[in-house]
């Protein structure tokens, strides 16, 4: 079976409406963008292996703007009802009750993990989607455009694989998984997602669909060990939230709403991705869970260094208010 029809009866057969890639319709603008450029060339007498032209107006101003629309409403989906779906499973008491009933949230724990496992094959699926879409763009052009465009979509923060909620889903059903395992329970999610390390290095993978495999690097570029009390920044790019104070020039005390919009990613270089950071609470509970000791070690260096900035900026508030 072809994906496209692979990919349509799967849109088809959620409960839902939810919103995905126009497979006909793209492939449909392709299709007389092609037959436009080869008459073009046919009167020239042009060979039809050449590129795209910069400008084609047929590409640039339907076939990207249309995907554009989509990409950035798959990824807002995914992301609040992925939001929605783990706070709900990291309240308590009458927090998870008022959450339920105030998103109108129907049925049982076993529910919320049947969903939690169909966001991530609602994520896996697009992404694979725009990628097939994006290829036969570039197989019809003879070009490499398509993946430029992936690339610009990457620095809009629009692409679903570099959403941190998917990460946080990838971690929540690890934990779930060991947790029933421990209490002798059945597991009820689903075995695609796990923790690797690779040379002593935490990976989080998830295989799908066979055509897509993704690996999350746990470690730390600023401190390059696991990371703790993880974070994620607009990019998509993963830190400790002490490393990431660090490389936005504040202090734990403040913290990273604190920081200023120039500030910049320690990886990609990008400005002003402190402000909408994503505290990975799930996965914080996975490497602790996994890593115990490293994370107790961790632990007594966080709350040393934590009381020593604390001390420190309060002997400045009072020097500041006595006037020293």
């Amino acid at each position: 079976m072809k994906f496209c029809k692979k990919y349509q009866e799967y849109m088809q057969g959620q409960e839902k409406k939810l919103p995905g890639v126009g497979f006909k319709k793209l492939k449909k603008i392709l299709k007389n963008c092609r037959r436009e450029f080869q008459s073009k060339n046919d009167v020239h007498g042009v060979l039809h292996n050449q590129t795209c032209p910069q400008h084609c107006p047929v590409c640039d101003g339907t076939f990207f703007p249309s995907l554009l629309k989509e990409m950035s409403d798959i990824v807002g989906c995914f992301n609040e009802r992925a939001q929605k779906l783990l706070e709900l499973h990291l309240a308590s008491g009458f927090r998870k009750y008022f959450i339920w009933f105030k998103g109108k949230l129907q049925g049982s724990h076993v529910a919320l993990i049947q969903e939690g496992k169909d966001l991530v094959n609602y994520a896996l699926i697009n992404a694979v989607a725009i990628r097939k879409i994006l290829k036969k763009y570039d197989k019809v052009h003879f070009s490499k455009q398509g993946q430029a465009f992936k690339s610009q979509a990457q620095s809009m923060h629009i692409e679903i694989l570099q959403s941190p909620w998917l990460c946080e889903l990838m971690a929540f059903h690890i934990n779930l998984r060991e947790t029933k395992v421990k209490s002798g329970m059945t597991p009820a999610s689903f075995e695609g997602c796990y923790l690797t390390f690779n040379d002593g290095k935490p990976f989080l993978s998830c295989e799908l669909f066979d055509s897509v495999k993704l690996d999350i690097d746990l470690t730390c570029s600023i401190c390059l060990d696991t990371v703790f009390d993880p974070v994620s920044l607009t990019c998509g790019h993963i830190f400790c939230y002490m490393c990431a104070c660090s490389a936005a020039s504040v202090s734990i005390v403040n913290g990273l709403k604190a920081a200023e919009p120039k500030e910049k990613c320690p990886l990609c270089r990008e400005a002003g991705v402190y402000e909408g950071f994503v505290h990975l609470d799930e996965l914080s509970i996975l490497v602790r869970r996994s890593c115990s000791e490293y994370w107790e070690q961790r632990l007594l260096m966080e709350r040393a260094e934590r009381i020593r900035q604390a001390k420190e900026h309060w002997e400045s508030q009072c020097q500041a208010i006595v006037g020293v």
